[in-house]
């Protein structure tokens, strides 16, 4: 539903011949007068997990009319002074089906500033009609529409003010579009903003797109507010509307506006936004392999100094499982609101008379604990063992460069660092406890799909098996244990990743930019602490007598390290095997050196 601004209320269709076809006018008269409109709900999605959050009511004339299309339906009615007596028809049109027909999550309802400043002091009952449809106004989003430009903003804040205090939220729609909108977002202060389809189209072949919504990304980072992606109609946007952190969406790509919509998402769908944020979380460059603050991220409404009591209050009713609630001024978090000790402290009696109209910043636990975003979960989690109690039930507000961008809970960073314990022990080598083949793939993947540049150093004990037979195989455990122990502490914690592949097998995908002169000082810790590993006589003789295939005595050489190194452009579409079959290639180029040896393959990968 778009409106137009008429201006004239709910007058009569009265037009002029210069201005409209008569026949097109008696038919909008008849739409008016007999409500001949079809609502239609369009689904949007949360992004980070594919779930469903509501719909936006949209409305359609008379099918096989002239009318049937919204522009034309609301631009006839601009030209007739009716703009008004149509989007209130509509929006009736639009609760009522919304409500027979039970779509789950929120609606966004849209509303121009015009019928918001007829709304007076009864929001409720102009929006919703006298008898009510039963839907509670903390289900309904009010998406503001502007096709003119808004010049009092002060009672447009008065009136949203009274809105959000019945438990309406708020949306400024088609951001980048209207007269003014950026101004409505710095007026208004939304709890959303959804950026116009134009931005989104092509995005993906638009530099000058992409710097608009990355800009719109920041400030709604730094004040608290929801953005929405409208119009995505391709793969290829909605992925890197992901990668952008978008928090929700909706276009034809994720679902047309329909009468009767689905109300969950298409399996496919939800799959590939899954994978896609998987691939993106993991994909932090600093911290490669340890998931950091940013995979606990969490947007939820925020309050200023400004904000009272009974603010605080509404915003709590309107997000039934928002438990912490941060105050921000300036990009600052000065504290949280804990809901549980608000609504305690509340249920007293003369709190609401006595403080209600007061900063919610006397309800305020003070000095936050916080994050950055890049901060390793094992980081957070020592963090909070070692911060004050309070933290535990407040959790922490996660920042970006020190401004507020979101919030994270005590309970997700457990459940995260209790996964990765799980899935290291299933995957883990049993000797050396290191990471096995699937968490090598899966880090290869992730590195992959972030287009990193790395290195992949392929690691192989030499003469191992002639050891084996000579010292058994306990002291063959011994020697793998050490070269596992040797290649962890020459690996930099957040840039290199060491797996297990079995065996006397190693891996090393290397981030740090030292990368060689860590191999060589592998190599010369290996000379000099395998050396206790074997008798004074075979060091003597330099190595040991075993029989080979044939069964004939040989004096095999002593064990010793080969490194093989491989470096993977970020700008090639590199797959898993070729980046494996080619770290085998170089070992095998460094097992041809005799002794410890590095072999460094200085071409680029085919």
């Amino acid at each position: 539903m778009r409106a137009l601004d008429g201006g004239c209320g709910d007058k009569a269709c009265k037009v002029p011949e210069e201005f409209a076809d008569p026949d097109l006018c008696r038919l909008l008269h008849d739409i008016l007068q007999r409500g001949f409109l079809s609502p239609v709900y369009q689904p949007i999605i949360d992004m980070s997990s594919g779930t469903l959050i509501g719909y936006e009511g949209l409305i359609r004339g008379p099918l096989g009319t002239p009318l049937h299309s919204p522009s034309a339906l609301f631009s006839l009615a601009w030209k007739c002074g009716v703009s008004l007596q149509l989007e209130r028809r509509c929006r009736e049109s639009v609760l009522a089906g919304f409500s027979r027909l039970g779509l789950p999550g929120k609606l966004f309802l849209n509303i121009s500033p015009e019928s918001l400043l007829s709304a007076g002091t009864q929001p409720a009952q102009y929006l919703l009609g006298k008898e009510g449809i039963g839907l509670a106004p903390q289900r309904i989003i009010l998406e503001i529409t502007e096709n003119q430009a808004t010049h009092d903003y002060r009672q447009m804040r008065a009136i949203l003010q009274g809105c959000r205090e019945l438990g309406f939220e708020i949306a400024i729609d088609d951001l980048g579009e209207g007269f003014s909108s950026l101004r409505l977002w710095s007026e208004l202060r939304p709890d959303y903003v959804k950026i116009d389809m134009h931005f989104i189209r092509d995005i993906d072949r638009d530099p000058m797109k992409l710097q608009f919504v990355q800009s719109i990304q920041q400030i709604a980072r730094k004040s608290g507010t929801v953005t929405i992606a409208e119009g995505i109609e391709t793969d290829s946007e909605l992925r890197l509307l992901q990668e952008l952190g978008v928090n929700w969406a909706q276009g034809y790509h994720i679902a047309r506006p329909q009468a009767l919509p689905d109300s969950s998402i298409a399996d496919e769908l939800l799959n590939r936004i899954r994978q896609n944020n998987a691939a993106f979380k993991s994909g932090n460059r600093r911290s490669f392999n340890l998931p950091t603050a940013l995979k606990l991220l969490r947007i939820v409404p925020v309050a200023t100094p400004d904000t009272t009591i009974n603010e605080a209050y509404a915003i709590f009713a309107a997000n039934p499982s928002m438990e912490i609630m941060p105050v921000v001024c300036d990009g600052i978090a000065l504290g949280v609101i804990n809901r549980f000790q608000f609504i305690d402290r509340l249920a007293r009696p003369f709190q609401r008379e006595l403080y209600g109209k007061r900063s919610c910043t006397e309800f305020m636990a003070p000095d936050p604990l916080s994050v950055d975003k890049n901060a390793p979960l094992q980081d957070i989690s020592m963090t909070m063992v070692k911060a004050e109690s309070q933290h535990f039930s407040n959790g922490f507000v996660i920042t970006d460069h020190g401004q507020y961008i979101g919030i994270g809970s005590t309970q997700d960073v457990m459940r995260e660092i209790t996964q990765m314990q799980i899935n290291a022990a299933r995957y883990a080598n049993p000797l050396t406890q290191l990471p096995g083949n699937v968490p090598i793939s899966e880090e290869i993947d992730r590195r992959l799909a972030a287009e990193m540049e790395f290195r992949v150093c392929y690691c192989d004990i030499d003469h191992f098996k002639p050891y084996n037979d000579v010292y058994g195989y306990l002291r063959g455990d011994d020697i793998i244990r050490l070269t596992g122990d040797i290649l962890a502490r020459h690996c930099a914690q957040g840039l290199d990743f060491l797996g297990h592949v079995g065996g006397d097998d190693f891996i090393i995908l290397f981030g740090s930019d030292d990368w060689e002169n860590r191999c060589t000082a592998i190599l010369a810790m290996f000379e000099a602490e395998a050396r206790a590993y074997f008798s004074e006589t075979d060091l003597v003789k330099g190595g040991y007598v075993s029989e080979d295939r044939r069964g004939n005595k040989v004096l095999h050489p002593l064990v010793s390290l080969s490194l093989g190194v491989v470096k993977v452009d970020a700008q090639r579409p590199y797959s898993t095997y070729q980046i494996a079959a080619a770290a085998a290639e170089a070992k095998k180029q460094a097992k041809a050196i005799a002794g410890n040896s590095l072999f460094v393959e200085r071409r680029d990968l085919k």
